[in-house]
């Protein structure tokens, strides 16, 4: 009784609104602030005296946007949605760099902003301020645009090249402190790209560009011997052909959609260069390359994916000729395979590469793309007719093969037993279905059937023809 009878003093004598969220230490609800957007944290200061200081402790900042638009918000977005959300971010970005709220410095600002000049002539003053006064150590600047890529013109595009050179001109405490930059719809035919990027951001890390060039169809050559760039990614840009002639840190390139006829990209000195994407549905008039001529030099490939988004392959036959290339290849992903294309002259990236550990084979098959569907209708898909002969080494390091777009059709078990063959220590194999696709989706399941095996004697008979009395490796079915 008189134990009860403490338990009952001591939960009386707590404050009626404490709540057990508010008794947690303060490294423990900046980390669950931290997980959620920067509006949503501020707005927490009003629940008690307890969270007021918190959101100004947070050691990451990110402050985007589009979390203070409207909801729900017109699509597309209209201009004067745009122009009332970054009122709301010009005041966020203004009270969490004031310095005299702070009672440490920032790590990290994570900043997505629509390129207003009335704006950035507030934005910019504050984020240059916080960098000369030691607030702000790195930002991550993205500059978005919400016009589509088939709608934005010429003269829009130079125009949103030149106001980026401005602010970075104007304000060049912000290009200093950059280590991730993602810019969109920017031409910057008549400026110096690479002097903007590279000259200016002297430590930028992580580069992305969508939808950008330096005139239509054009080279652009990096040779920036120190740069600080690890990751560079390109996505739908009108680049004739990049040309990496130096980039020493740069550890990731990927490149998905290209334009040129020929090889997208060319590597110089690149030690540090160990993961490559490479992405594109081949159009009429892009023809294919050697791999190998693209990595010419380079000898530090541990992650390699290629995507053929459901079109013609754009490489040339080789296998003897990759060798030096994938030396180091440990993970190989070779994704959108036409599913009426022959797989097995896949194997000529185990032959040249017997250090895989992993290989991920993805089937393209599209509800949303057949018959009058289809976009490209012009584009006749080709098989790809690689002689493949198997004799040689064998693969003992591969050790997991993950098959996307298993249909059980006579080809795939072809392969898969191919590659157990050549393949002694393979003892796990992942079997999925189709990626998601919300275009397929949209479909009638009755016009589009899944040929995916789900029930169990539909999996069992798999297994049986996948082993088919020689293999006994773990098989795994993941919808």
């Amino acid at each position: 009784m008189e134990t009860n009878n403490d338990n009952n003093t001591s939960q009386s004598q707590q404050p009626q609104d404490e709540d057990m969220l508010s008794t947690l230490t303060d490294d423990i609800l900046l980390s669950i602030l931290g997980r959620v957007s920067l509006r949503v944290a501020a707005r927490t200061c009003v629940l008690s005296t307890r969270w007021r200081h918190l959101p100004w402790l947070l050691p990451e900042l990110s402050i985007d946007v589009k979390d203070f638009l409207s909801v729900p918000c017109a699509d597309p977005i209209e201009a004067n949605d745009m122009e009332k959300a970054m009122v709301s971010l010009t005041n966020a970005t203004r009270s969490f760099l004031a310095d005299q709220q702070r009672e440490f410095s920032i790590s990290s600002l994570h900043l997505k902003l629509y390129l207003i000049n009335t704006f950035l002539c507030e934005v910019g003053p504050l984020i240059g301020d916080a960098v000369d006064s030691g607030l702000l150590k790195d930002l991550d600047l993205s500059i978005l645009d919400e016009t589509s890529i088939l709608e934005c013109s010429e003269e829009d595009m130079l125009h949103r090249a030149q106001q980026i050179d401005a602010f970075f001109s104007a304000y060049p405490s912000v290009p200093h402190c950059l280590t991730k930059l993602f810019l969109h719809n920017a031409d910057f035919d008549k400026l110096d790209m690479h002097h903007v990027v590279f000259d200016c951001c002297k430590q930028l890390k992580h580069l992305i560009l969508l939808n950008c060039q330096t005139g239509a169809d054009s080279l652009f050559k990096i040779d920036a011997p120190n740069s600080n760039l690890c990751i560079l990614e390109i996505h739908k840009c009108r680049f004739e052909i990049i040309e990496v002639v130096c980039l020493p840190k740069l550890e990731k390139f990927s490149w998905d959609t290209w334009v040129g006829e020929y090889a997208p990209v060319t590597f110089g000195y690149v030690p540090s260069l160990g993961e490559l994407e490479l992405s594109c549905g081949a159009e009429c008039d892009q023809r294919e390359f050697k791999l190998s001529e693209l990595l010419h030099g380079v000898i530090g490939i541990h992650t390699l994916t290629l995507d053929f988004q459901g079109e013609n392959i754009w490489l040339q036959p080789e296998i003897e000729e990759l060798f030096i290339a994938f030396n180091k290849l440990k993970k190989l992903s070779i994704r959108g395979i036409f599913v009426e294309f022959d797989i097995l002259w896949t194997m000529a990236f185990l032959v040249a590469a017997p250090s895989i550990e992993i290989l991920h084979i993805e089937i393209w098959e599209h509800a949303c793309e057949v018959g009058d569907a289809r976009l490209d209708s012009s584009l006749d898909r080709r098989t790809p007719q690689w002689e493949m002969r198997f004799e040689g080494s064998e693969n003992r390091l591969l050790k997991e093969l993950e098959f996307t777009g298993f249909r059980s059709l006579e080809q795939q078990f072809t392969f898969i037993r191919s590659v157990l063959e050549r393949s002694p220590n393979l003892h796990k194999i992942v079997l999925r279905g189709d990626e998601q696709c919300k275009y397929c989706d949209a479909i009638e399941e009755s016009l589009r059937p899944s040929k995916f095996p789900k029930k169990k004697d539909e999996q069992e008979m798999v297994v049986k023809r996948i082993r088919y009395g020689t293999f006994s490796p773990e098989i795994f079915f993941e919808e």
